[in-house]
């Protein structure tokens, strides 16, 4: 009996210390945050969920949610084919800077879209499935409008910064939450550790993979705009809990911050009964709309030269993470093997032609125009679609 009550007595200290821990975390930090069970919608912990921001790549779970809705409604399949255009190659890094005119497959676009957290690839995904990215925004913010996003308005599949962009943490959460609970099938795309293309090896953004108890997701976002935004998903016995953060330093920050306040949410679940539901959340009248901007902060000489100071990944100002103690497994990505069709592409005579102007998505042979681009580049001795890509670009990332 007395060793059943010093085990007892050891199994609580040890949860009022990791406790005792996270809080002091989440007061650590005044940006903006929230903490969600996926199966209840109880929120866990909230700070400014209602604040206006950035949500840099973060943006990509709606692209994501919105192709996954496209594949459920048969207007594709994982097969399609995913064309990388003129507008998709033009975007800044991060991205796979793959030729114009590569076709991939809708299932390789979405893990490069998630993983490496591809600009490019997310602009080609918006016009396969929509045309355009002005008509797939559109079908972003229908999405958010029917989840109950009420402060997210997007512009763009990749989250590049436009002053027209914006969410909240609470509306992140909500987005989050909707794919975990609506779309069971497609988890793996956000825990996906690494990515291999050839001898190249891309490893997720998200630190928290490997390194955190539990974490199978989500997704990571940096503007200098936005500061370093992360929704991190951890499953433990059965249970699934989504925290956002935003705005923080670092990346490693960012995971810090995540891994204290899900460690916190699985603290609290034995209390759930009197906290709030994400759904009923509402805004205070008073607040402020303004979108922030933290670029004089988070792209400072000072900042950057932090942030090169911390970037080990070796150890941490927590003990909810550790380091990866083994090997990476990189799941396979390739160029080609398309089946089917897209709104971006059709294929015709073994080529990829753009589909846009022909509503009946069918093939059509090449016009008088397009012929003669062709046979102009060709005198020029240039290969068609040989276009220079942008030059990388230090504002932007994952």
């Amino acid at each position: 009996m007395r060793t059943a009550n010093r085990f007892t007595f050891f199994r609580f200290a040890a949860l009022a210390l990791l406790l005792l821990v996270a809080n002091a975390a989440s007061a650590a930090s005044t940006m903006p945050s929230i903490v969600v069970d996926v199966t209840t919608g109880r929120v866990l912990h909230a700070q400014r969920e209602f604040d206006r921001w950035r949500p840099a790549s973060l943006t990509k779970l709606m692209t994501a949610y919105v192709t996954f809705k496209a594949i459920e409604s048969g207007e594709l399949t994982l097969k399609s084919p995913v064309r990388v255009s003129l507008n998709a190659a033009r975007n800044p890094p991060s991205h796979m800077a793959y030729p114009i005119g590569t076709i991939v497959t809708l299932d390789n676009a979405l893990k490069m879209m998630l993983v490496k957290s591809a600009n490019d690839i997310a602009v080609a995904i918006a016009e396969s499935v929509s045309g355009t990215v002005d008509e797939f925004a559109g079908r972003m913010n229908a999405e958010a409008a029917r989840l109950g996003m009420r402060d997210s308005h997007f512009v763009n599949p990749n989250g590049l910064d436009d002053d027209g962009h914006y969410s909240t943490a609470h509306d992140l959460a909500l987005l989050a939450r909707a794919i975990r609970r609506e779309f069971p099938q497609y988890e793996h795309y956000f825990s996906t550790e690494a990515l291999k293309d050839g001898d190249k090896v891309y490893k997720s953004y998200n630190i928290l993979l490997g390194r955190f108890k539990g974490a199978d997701g989500m997704k990571t976002g940096y503007v200098c705009e936005s500061g370093f935004n992360l929704v991190a998903s951890a499953t433990r016995n059965g249970t699934t809990l989504i925290a956002v953060v935003l705005g923080e330093m670092s990346s490693k920050k960012r995971a810090e911050r995540a891994a204290d306040l899900l460690e916190l949410g699985f603290a609290r679940l034995d209390h759930m009964e009197s906290l709030p539901l994400l759904t009923a959340m509402q805004p205070p009248k008073d607040r402020s709309t303004k979108v922030a901007d933290l670029r004089a902060a988070v792209c400072s000489k000072e900042a950057n030269s932090a942030r090169w100071a911390d970037r080990s990944l070796a150890s941490f100002d927590t003990p909810a993470l550790t380091p990866l103690t083994r090997a990476l497994v990189p799941v396979p990505i390739f160029k080609g093997g398309a089946e089917g069709v897209s709104r971006s592409a059709v294929m015709f005579a073994g080529q990829y032609f753009d589909e846009l102007p022909v509503p009946a998505m069918r093939p059509v042979p090449l016009n008088d125009e397009v012929a003669e681009s062709r046979r102009q580049a060709q005198l020029d001795g240039r290969a068609v679609g040989d276009i220079p890509i942008p030059e990388s670009r230090p504002d932007h990332g994952a």
